[in-house]
């Protein structure tokens, strides 16, 4: 019988990965993101994740942020631990990492490079749940991982004891009503968007929350679209709504960078005062100018401090 996660609902923020160089942590600056978080109204944290850079991530890292983040939120939120790697062996490590530090749960991406097909898919999860006691949350992000949780894979490790929901950054709004009408009246399973710009109409049409990037540098707003969201506060809505889109139209566009979104929230952060904004090899911070660009937009949204 499954237990029903009722507190991983709401806004989990994928948090950034606070890097003093390629191969050192900001410890500092991952107490005042964690501090800034909590503050914010977030209801959990998910590490390791996209935003966080997990695949250029060495695995001393991982387990040393695992560590930290675990230890200083200290059960104050629930904590997620990402497994965005292609071994089988590696996602084994960082289960058992999450799980002996007293993470909440697991996010899980398929393994990449290789394709894979779906059935190799679902021996694949089905090996790891067997071999861990915690939730886990399927990842669909098929534009870095070449692979798509079709509807009848989800529906098959759904029925997995520990498999509790799914993470949808597909930005394909049909297939994620798809699983709303499909898992609509299972209390068990929970659906989570991914592109913060779909967080309010997916919370609308029954999903069960968001884990947005943006939320990292400006937590309230997108606790704020939940909560209204789940009132049906339409009004509130399309005033919150309006913010998001800002953010994504102007801080994310700065620069003409593959990771041009990570590298605008993390040097939004930066010009807060938060943590550095250091980004794993082999990508860069933003130089000066995009810099000026980035303070400027904060300064439009009137969070700077």
């Amino acid at each position: 019988m499954k237990k029903v996660c009722k507190d991983l609902q709401g806004i989990i923020v994928p948090m950034v990965t606070p890097l003093k160089d390629g191969m050192t942590l900001d410890l500092q600056g991952v107490e005042r993101l964690i501090d800034h978080l909590i503050s914010g109204g977030v209801h959990g944290l998910f590490i390791l994740g996209t935003t966080g850079e997990a695949p250029g991530l060495g695995m001393t890292l991982r387990f040393k942020l695992i560590e930290k983040v675990c230890g200083y939120t200290d059960g104050r939120i629930p904590v997620l631990v990402g497994l965005l790697v292609s071994s089988f062996e590696e996602s084994i490590a960082l289960a058992e990492k999450a799980e002996n530090l007293g993470a909440r749960g697991l996010v899980l991406a398929p393994p990449y490079y290789y394709p894979v097909d779906q059935e190799e898919i679902i021996r694949y999860v089905t090996k790891l749940a067997e071999n861990t006691s915690l939730p886990i949350i399927l990842y669909n992000i098929p534009s870095l991982t070449k692979f798509f949780f079709e509807i009848n894979t989800v529906i098959k490790l759904a029925q997995l004891e520990n498999v509790i929901g799914l993470k949808d950054s597909s930005g394909d709004m049909l297939y994620y009503n798809y699983l709303i009408q499909e898992f609509n009246e299972n209390e068990d399973f929970l659906l989570w968007i991914g592109p913060e710009e779909l967080l309010a109409e997916s919370v609308l049409l029954g999903g069960n929350g968001g884990i947005p990037g943006g939320g990292n540098f400006y937590p309230q707003l997108y606790t704020k679209i939940y909560e209204a969201a789940s009132m049906k506060d339409l009004e509130k809505v399309r005033q919150f709504q309006k913010v998001t889109i800002q953010i994504s139209s102007t801080i994310y566009k700065v620069g003409n960078h593959s990771l041009q979104v990570i590298k605008g929230i993390k040097c939004a952060l930066a010009i807060k005062g938060i943590c550095n904004d250091c980004m794993a090899e082999p990508y860069h911070q933003f130089r000066q100018e995009e810099r000026d660009q980035v303070r400027i937009y904060l300064q439009d949204l009137d969070l700077l401090p």
